[in-house]
């Protein structure tokens, strides 16, 4: 078998972006070009390694075993460089972070710190829901993920780095929002608008009403932190987020907290990677960098 490794790159483009055409760019080659490299691809391997429909590429059984060889080693290629490149004194490379939509309101100002340290490193970063961010840890697509609810059957290296609180918010001029406390039961009438089940914050907003014995009596799940916080502006209902979600501002003006018993929710953020998985030099030193400066980032 004869494959070259600029085509085991330019495969595993394909697969990554699901179109010939999207890998070609990806590769900086013509179509055709590309065509035919992933014919001899397929010859080589002498079994079909991808299909076409509707204009869609989907991996064959095959191809997804061949994806999975090339990424591993195109990884092990790229932490050979950087090992190359440490030991003559220089940090180049490139680092490739997975976060759940959440975790945005932080983590691009803790890549932002650590870029003005290592100015010639390429970051690679990557917001998706959980169950996304999930998919790419199983497939090891990248060096590190940032979430709030790890998967319990990953064989993971996990470190806490951040508290999450989750609070309850409603409409600034809701009745409630004068109170000192308030009590579950008193928003048993209310119209709950939830993060969609899967979600980190849904995990331990349901495992939170399930320990309380409380069952909200109507539901709205919408599909991000945005929707969310208009939807409770718009007096759609009372909402449960991420404290760090409310850190640019809305509160006092919309929105508000209500002082509910119970609340916050305890949430932590995780940084994980598979423990089979060797980090590279670069995400060693950004894992370290994380850990350090996380720590005096606190929502407000």
């Amino acid at each position: 078998m004869t494959i070259t490794f600029r085509q085991l790159r330019l495969f595993l483009a394909l697969a990554d972006t699901g179109s010939v055409s999207a890998a070609a760019r990806a590769m900086h080659v013509t179509q055709p070009t590309a065509s035919m490299q992933l014919r001899e691809v397929t010859e080589s391997v002498g079994l079909p390694l991808y299909e076409v429909i509707g204009r869609k590429v989907f991996l064959t059984e095959a191809g997804l075993q061949l994806a999975g060889t090339a990424r591993a080693i195109v990884d092990e290629w790229e932490r050979f460089g950087q090992q190359v490149n440490a030991m003559q004194g220089l940090t180049r490379g490139r680092l490739r972070v997975a976060v759940v939509s959440t975790a945005k309101y932080f983590v691009p100002r803790l890549l932002g710190g650590f870029c003005a340290l290592h100015p010639e490193i390429e970051i690679s970063l990557e917001v998706l829901n959980r169950d996304g961010v999930v998919q790419r840890l199983r497939e090891n697509r990248d060096d590190l993920y940032v979430m709030s609810q790890p998967p319990a059957d990953i064989d993971l290296v996990d470190q806490t780095f951040l508290a999450n609180p989750l609070v309850l918010i409603a409409p600034a001029n809701h009745p409630l929002a004068q109170r000192q406390r308030v009590a579950l039961t008193a928003l048993q009438g209310e119209r709950f608008i939830l993060r969609e089940r899967g979600s980190g914050t849904r995990l331990a907003t349901d495992r939170h009403f399930a320990q309380q014995g409380f069952e909200p009596a109507l539901k709205l799940e919408l599909g991000s932190n945005e929707a969310i916080k208009e939807a409770v502006a718009g007096h759609l209902g009372v909402a449960i987020v991420s404290r760090h979600a409310l850190k640019d501002g809305g509160l006092g003006q919309d929105l508000c907290v209500l002082p509910v018993s119970g609340f916050p929710i305890r949430s932590q953020w995780h940084l994980v990677h598979p423990r089979a998985k060797q980090l590279s030099p670069i995400a060693q030193v950004f894992r370290r960098h994380l850990l350090q400066t996380a720590p005096g980032w606190a929502p407000a």
